[in-house]
């Protein structure tokens, strides 16, 4: 015998740009959106961020991976991010931003990972959608 438990463990958003770089940028927004406030972000400070994968797919999850590690086990808080390379097995850039203060930028979730599940990257009509769900 089982039983199904539910439980709200995923939080999916959809980015949508002009560009496969720009939609890379706007995910990695929408992560920092997602985990915590981001009004008072300051761009004080430039990190660089690079990841490599094998597909788009890959190359995204992989580079909101770096994203969260930064928010994560930096400490920092990331406000604006331009992506300089994007190759078939690589995206390089550049998140602003500052060292984390939690009373100015308080955690809305705390995101455990970057999943494959449901994932989606592709050209729309106009320009690029990605979906994607992280673990919470």
């Amino acid at each position: 015998m089982f039983e199904v438990l539910e439980h709200a463990a995923d939080v999916g958003f959809r980015a949508r740009a002009a560009s496969l770089r720009e939609v890379f940028e706007s995910a990695a927004e929408a992560l920092v959106a997602l985990a915590m406030e981001t009004e008072s972000i300051e761009a004080r400070e430039s990190y660089p961020l690079k990841a490599a994968g094998d597909s788009p797919e890959s190359l995204l999850v992989n580079w909101l991976s770096e994203v969260l590690y930064y928010l994560d086990g930096r400490r920092l808080a990331l406000g604006r991010f331009t992506v300089s390379e994007l190759a078939p097995d690589c995206v390089r850039g550049t998140a602003l931003g500052e060292p984390r203060d939690p009373s100015r930028h308080p955690a809305l979730l705390v995101v455990k990972g970057v999943t494959y599940h449901q994932l989606k990257i592709e050209p729309q009509a106009g320009g690029w959608i990605a979906e994607v769900f992280l673990d919470v």
